[in-house]
Parts: C-alpha cells; structure tokens; sequence
C-alpha cells in the first residue's frame, strides 16, 4: 500500500517544487541557510501533481473537519490551491493577507466572511509557522472559528511544533520533511553523506552554516 506522504513528496521532489542543494545551499527570506528550497507554487502548472494535492487536501477536510463552512488560504503562496480545494468542496473561500491592504476598504481577510463561520486554514507550507498563527489570530478577531489547518508540507522544526501547541491550532499535513528526506535517498536525488547535512541543518536552521562558508 502506497504511503501518501512518500507519493507526494515524490511527486514534488520530481518537478523541483522541492529543490535540495546540499553543496550550494539557497538563502531563505528570514535570513537562514538551508539546504533546501520549497517553491509549491510549481504544482499548478503540472495537472496531475495539482489534481493530486487538490483531491487529497479536500479529502483531509472532509475527514478531519467535517463542520468546516469556509476554506481561508494564508497569503500569498496558497491562494490558488486553496480556491481550488473550496471549489471542491462547495464551500465558500476567502484568504487573509500578511498585512491589510493599503488602499480601499484595507482589508485583512479579502472574500466574503461572517463572524461564527467554522473555518479551516490553507497552507502551502509551514516553516517557522509564524504566518500561519498570525492568519489564525486574524481569523479569530473577525469571529472565525478556525477547526485547524491542512498543508501540503511540514518542516517540522520543533518550534513550530510547539508553537502550534500552544496556540491550540490542529495541523494536519499531506507530507513532511522526514518523509521527503525518505524519498529523496530512495530517488538517489541525495546521498546518505547529504541526509546527515539535512538533518544537522534541520536540528539547528537558524545556526546552521553550510561547510562552503565554514572557516577553520
């Protein structure tokens, strides 16, 4: 029996929505060094992949919130996806910005909300998680009562984790860094010398400096 979290990250590994560069690491927007780089927007543009997440998010509502009334994507990388998920599965959608918008009405949440709605949350991905809880308090001042959140992708850092934790919001993911990492040796996209750089950097991606870089 197939494993979901393999077949996707499979499927992302092969159409570089995932791109892993041990030797030449990328540079996130936060300012870490990773060996990694996610860029799920790819999906849309390969219809197999994007029926594939399309069909498994919607199924993961369904059975993990099943009294959801609206689908809300987090700005800006899971807009499309999450448009494609409510169309689905006939419920309205809605995205909430990282900041209001600066002109107009200034909207924070952009579609049609009424406070009591159950929501749940759309992510393309979850690194730190800070986007997705600051969505959640969003959605929770305009009297959402957000059930959880789906994604299609996890780093699992431990913060995060804990961060979700404590704001009590449910994550449920389509796959995850561990299981990516499973792929991506079976794939021969990396070697097992490479897996150990991954995980010393996913053990300390803040602190972690690529050994290209490292002065003795």
């Amino acid at each position: 029996m197939e494993r979901l979290d393999l077949t996707l990250a499979q499927k992302l590994l092969k159409i570089n929505a995932i791109m892993l560069q041990p030797s030449s690491p990328f540079l996130w927007g936060n300012g870490w060094n990773a060996p990694i780089y996610n860029d799920n927007k790819i999906t849309l543009s390969y219809p197999d992949v994007r029926r594939f997440v399309k069909v498994e998010l919607s199924r993961m509502i369904l059975e993990e919130f099943p009294g959801a009334q609206v689908v809300a994507s987090v700005a800006m990388g899971s807009i499309a996806m999450g448009a494609l998920v409510a169309d689905t599965l006939g419920l309205p959608f809605v995205y909430v910005r990282n900041v209001p918008k600066d002109h107009g009405l200034e909207n924070v949440i952009e579609g049609n909300f009424e406070p009591g709605q159950r929501v749940v949350l759309i992510e393309d991905l979850v690194s730190t998680g800070h986007n997705a809880i600051k969505a959640l308090h969003e959605m929770q001042l305009a009297g959402g009562d957000v059930l959880g959140m789906v994604s299609m992708f996890t780093y699992e850092f431990e913060d995060a984790v804990n961060l979700f934790e404590q704001e009590q919001l449910k994550l449920i993911t389509l796959t995850n860094f561990k299981s990516m990492l499973s792929a991506a040796i079976d794939m021969k996209c990396i070697t097992a010398d490479d897996a150990r750089v991954f995980e010393q950097w996913h053990d300390d991606p803040a602190s972690w400096t690529p050994a290209t870089l490292k002065i003795d």
